[in-house]
């Protein structure tokens, strides 16, 4: 061995006592483990469940022109062109008029900001999908279904819009755009 003092003998005598006592700890352990592990294989398999059938695909028909055009975004979008060529009566929007500029936009897409009034006349504002605010007065035209402004309060503009019924005709609906945070 080398040639150490009694001290650092004494240190490491007492390392090498704790040393063998750690690793004969760890030994112990392990037959618990291989113990655990035997158990649970011991144990019966549960059943697995058996695959659900697969469904059958049913192929859709496309009807070709009878149905609604599937590329069309929107409900309103070529109603004019259903109206002109029905004959369907009862209310109309007018057709010859010409269109406003927050006509081009869909009313969801509208949000009001607030009021002004001066004198006797009162406008709501309204901002477009760009961000540009736009001064509204009753009567003026907004959204693709031809809606008329009807009244402005200081939490909404109330209007009524002409929807095509698909046949040729048109149903008048009650609609309205809420200050924006109300």
């Amino acid at each position: 061995m080398m040639n150490l003092t009694a001290g650092k003998r004494t240190t490491f005598l007492i390392m090498m006592i704790a040393l063998a006592t750690l690793i004969s700890a760890c030994s112990g352990r392990e037959d618990d483990l291989n113990r655990y592990i035997a158990e649970v294989k011991e144990r019966p398999a549960t059943p697995i469940p058996p695959i659900p059938p697969v469904r059958t695909y049913t192929p859709y028909v496309y009807e070709g022109l009878t149905g609604r055009d599937p590329f069309r975004q929107s409900t309103s979008e070529g109603s004019d062109q259903v109206a002109t060529n029905g004959s369907g009566k009862g209310p109309r929007p007018d057709l010859q008029r010409p269109r406003e500029y927050l006509e081009r936009y869909e009313l969801d897409t509208l949000s009001m900001v607030g009021t002004f009034a001066k004198e006797a006349s009162e406008w709501a504002l309204i901002r477009d999908p760009d961000g540009v605010i736009h001064r509204v007065a009753v009567g003026n035209y907004i959204g693709k279904n031809h809606g008329k402004v009807k009244g402005i309060s200081n939490d909404e503009l109330q209007l009524s819009e002409f929807i095509a019924d698909g046949t040729g005709g048109w149903l008048v609906r009650d609609a309205s755009v809420a200050l924006s945070g109300s």
